[in-house]
């Protein structure tokens, strides 16, 4: 699922937390607006061109919402026909949370459950969906940096809830500021990690990493925070139709990687670049942000 926005341009209520963003006053917001509508709909075309299904949902005018185009951030969809709405830690990103937007998902897929974990609002709580935490399916694992916007004790009540196994670790950037959410940092694949050890803070979280992974098979293709400021561990590894798999990444978190990467991630998988620089200069956020997987049971029929 991804939403396409009515009003995308640099979030003022986000930005002490995010690093990534930048408030490039060059443009006009007008343009801004333009530019990221077209790299919204030239990403939807590359990735439907490979057979990927995309649902496309519009953004709503009012009220006016920079952010919407990463609704990865407010909503998950599992595979149990659940699904999980998050606390957002500002105000115009709580606006993010519509609920027609689940009832058009129904129409195609069965939902069985619904969780609303927005509810933790009132405490001021905050865990923002799958940028907050990275999901093992298949191990039953949720990877989790601790920041602002990923408060500890929701993060195990989500792993309780899901019976998924939680691994929390704190990592930086260059400067020592929090890394405000963990897919910035880190992408998992069905059988490796695109990560950036060096801005795990502390040893034993990175051994503790290692292990991890070595555990489950994934290979370890390691970033540096230079390419992870090109956003090289905000990707996400799709299946289309045919059963082919491919890892869904910026045109600028391609161009910073080495031959030796490329090589170590095509070992597992295709790969495609999609370009989307605007929406990764004044968004703060990249191509895994702006997808939000739909893993529910389709309807029958």
């Amino acid at each position: 699922m991804m939403v396409r926005p009515a009003h995308f341009g640099y979030n003022e209520q986000t930005a002490e937390s995010n690093a990534f963003q930048t408030n490039d006053t060059t443009l006009a917001q007008s343009e801004i607006s333009r530019k990221a509508l077209a790299e919204f709909d030239g990403m939807v075309e590359k990735l439907r061109s490979v057979g990927v299904n995309v649902h496309v949902i519009e953004d709503t005018a009012e009220p006016k919402k920079p952010d919407a185009i990463f609704p990865n951030n407010w909503v998950s969809f599992h595979q149990n026909g659940t699904v999980i709405t998050y606390p957002m830690y500002t105000p115009n990103r709580q606006a993010e949370v519509r609920e027609e937007i689940i009832e058009g998902i129904k129409r195609d897929f069965e939902i069985k459950k619904r969780i609303k974990f927005d509810r933790f609002l009132q405490q001021h709580l905050f865990l923002e969906g799958t940028g907050s935490m990275i999901l093992d399916r298949e191990n039953r694992l949720v990877y989790a940096c601790v920041s602002a916007r990923t408060e500890p004790n929701l993060l195990h009540f989500f792993a309780e809830w899901a019976e998924y196994d939680p691994i929390l670790f704190w990592a930086v950037d260059r400067n020592g500021m929090e890394i405000y959410h963990t897919n910035v940092m880190m992408a998992l694949g069905e059988n490796f990690v695109v990560i950036c050890m060096d801005s795990i803070r502390e040893e034993n979280d990175r051994l503790m990493l290692r292990a991890k992974f070595a555990e489950t098979k994934k290979e370890i293709i390691d970033i540096t925070h230079e390419q992870m400021l090109k956003f090289a561990g905000n990707m996400l590894q799709v299946r289309n139709d045919a059963g082919e798999t491919f890892l869904v990444m910026s045109q600028q978190a391609f161009d910073s990687l080495n031959e030796r990467q490329i090589a170590a991630v095509e070992e597992h998988t295709k790969i495609l670049p999609v370009q989307i620089d605007t929406i990764e200069n004044y968004g703060g956020g990249s191509a895994r942000c702006m997808m939000a997987e739909v893993f529910l049971p389709l309807k029958e029929g």
